[in-house]
């Protein structure tokens, strides 16, 4: 055994040889997509174990020093997440092990988490349910005791155009008044037929796949709850994307998107009035982007929760 340590003690080490023709000071230096499982879950869940991408970060400061010690940052960040669920509390300790393990090179340290939170979702109708994948993005960063974290995630949701809707109407009242003139005798089965043909229906509202794009910053005794989080924006908007879909199923959505009609404008501040009523969460940003099917742009809006010095408009910038 002693032959061993002193063969490790004898491995030559040149990260930390300084370069006198080489200076300066470097604002990140480690890793990025470290492949590690992570434990995820809400408060009332039961932690899943998810496979994530992780960037594990520190400031070097030291212009004697050529590098820094990058295998103790991964170590540390295998060690820590796959043991125990992710909550801000072990970003935390995580931080500052990064700090500590440099031996002064560094003040300052990150990590960013990239996953998939896999929710179960229920049909509107039928009795199937199928799974949807969100992308999640947890970071965290520490400036000697400065400690914040931050949530990302994005909703996808169908939004109707009201203009169009408007339009819409317009043209089958139109269409309505031409098919049956002013002397024309009317009887309810002649109007429901005339209903249901493609001839009465001569026009739809147009409508499109948006996203829903978020930043938070949780309050620290709540911790991370995705599923919280995500639930309560796709009820805002009340047409999240569906995952088994019969006929029935289609229906009911149709029935949403023609009962829920919104502008961009309308689904930020939908949005923005939900977080803010969330004493979970600190402070927020939304970007919501309808990826418009009657032009070739999209439509956007920005909201956030108004915090002095927090998320403004240049969140997403």
């Amino acid at each position: 055994m002693a032959a061993d340590s002193n063969t490790v003690r004898d491995l030559p080490d040149v990260a930390h040889q300084a370069q006198p023709h080489l200076d300066g000071t470097l604002d990140w230096v480690g890793m990025s997509h470290i492949q590690v499982p992570v434990l995820v879950g809400g408060s009332d869940e039961v932690p899943q174990r998810v496979s994530a991408r992780v960037d594990a970060h520190v400031s070097l400061e030291r212009t004697d020093a050529r590098g820094i010690h990058m295998s103790r940052l991964y170590l540390m960040v295998e060690k820590a997440l796959a043991s125990e669920p992710l909550t801000p509390c072990l970003l935390r300790r995580l931080l500052r092990d990064f700090l500590a393990s440099q031996d002064g090179l560094a003040s300052q340290a990150r990590i960013r988490i990239h996953f998939e939170q896999l929710i179960r979702r229920a049909a509107l109708k039928s009795d199937h349910s199928g799974w949807r994948a969100y992308p999640i993005r947890i970071e965290a960063r520490m400036h000697d005791k400065d400690f914040q974290v931050e949530l990302a995630t994005e909703v996808m949701y169908s939004s109707t155009c009201p203009a169009s809707a408007a339009l819409s109407r317009q043209l089958i009242q139109q269409q309505f008044a031409h098919d049956f003139g002013p002397g024309a005798t009317l009887d309810r089965d002649t109007i429901l037929t005339w209903l249901g043909s493609e001839q009465g229906i001569v026009a739809t509202p147009h409508a499109q796949r948006s996203i829903a794009s978020l930043r938070v910053r949780p309050e620290p005794s709540f911790g991370f709850d995705p599923t919280a989080l995500i639930d309560r924006v796709e009820t805002a908007l009340g047409t999240p994307v569906q995952t088994a879909v019969k006929r029935e199923d289609e229906q009911a959505f149709a029935l949403a998107n023609g009962g829920n009609l919104m502008f961009c404008e309308d689904a930020a501040r939908r949005i923005q009035s939900a977080l803010r009523e969330d004493e979970a969460i600190a402070d927020f940003a939304v970007r919501v982007s309808h990826e418009e099917s009657l032009h070739p742009h999209d439509a956007v809006a920005y909201a956030s929760k108004g915090v002095p010095g927090g998320y403004d408009a240049d969140a997403f910038a």
